[in-house]
Parts: structure tokens; sequence; C-alpha cells
């Protein structure tokens, strides 16, 4: 017979489906931008996709597996997310001083002003989601087993 407490979430798993749905919807929107409105990312976002796109599958299977790996296997993805995130946005912040590649007129670019999501750049975004992933995976605990 089966436990019916083991298939609830616990106050322990808020961390994780915080990233989950965090991971989820960057991911959603990424694709949303990608394909729906027709727009190209630069390296640097398609860099950062490599990294938010597994993190769903890694999340929700450790979710629904209740294994408690999904430290083990997401942080990694997530902190290279994050590092890639902070140098984009720190590029589009003109802290440091290169342009975007390719951001140019002729290439794909998230430098313009059509690239704004509810009033903020995607770069600042990506860095948000990279950094609340970060710090939901590291409020979470080991094996639950």
């Amino acid at each position: 017979m089966t436990n019916p407490d083991a298939q609830r979430l616990s106050r322990d798993d808020l961390p994780l489906t915080a990233a989950f749905l965090i991971a989820l919807a960057a991911t959603l929107g990424a694709l949303f931008i990608g394909e729906v409105l027709g727009q190209m990312p630069c390296v640097l976002c398609w860099y950062q996709r490599i990294a938010m796109f597994p993190l769903v599958l890694i999340l929700g299977l450790s979710i629904w597996r209740a294994d408690g790996m999904a430290r083990v296997y997401g942080l990694p993805l997530a902190v290279a997310g994050l590092a890639v995130a902070t140098w984009h946005s720190g590029l589009y912040a003109g802290l440091i001083p290169q342009t975007i590649a390719p951001c140019t007129k002729d290439g794909p670019s998230c430098t313009g002003d059509g690239m704004l999501i509810l009033g903020m750049p995607i770069p600042f975004l990506s860095l948000a989601a990279f950094a609340g992933i970060v710090a939901c995976l590291s409020l979470t605990k080991g094996n639950r087993s």
C-alpha cells in the first residue's frame, strides 16, 4: 500500500517548486519570443537557453520522483547560466566596454526597445531568473528518501 502523504508536496518542496516555476516561465517566455514574435536570440541568449531549457526537465522530474537530486543536477546548470547572464547584463548595461555580439543592425539583437518585457530588458530578466533558481536550489534539502 502506498503512503498518501508521500504524494503531497511538503514545506521542504516549496523552494524546488518555485525554482521549477521560474525555469518554466523563463523557458516559455524564450520560446514565445523566438517562435511567436520571431525574434532571433543573440549568442549570449543562446547560451542562457542552453542552461535554462534542461532545468525545466531536471527540476520537474525531481519534484515528480521526489528523489532530491535537483540540487546535484540543476545547480551547476543554474550557476553556469547565472554567470553568462551576469556577463550579458554587464554588457547590456555598459559596465563591460564591449558590444554584445552579434547584436548588430543586421543580426539578432536583444538591445532594441522592442526587446523589453514588462519594461525590463531580456538580459536583466534572465539574470533575475537564474539568480532566483540558484537561490531556490540553495534552499532545497538533499535526498528525501
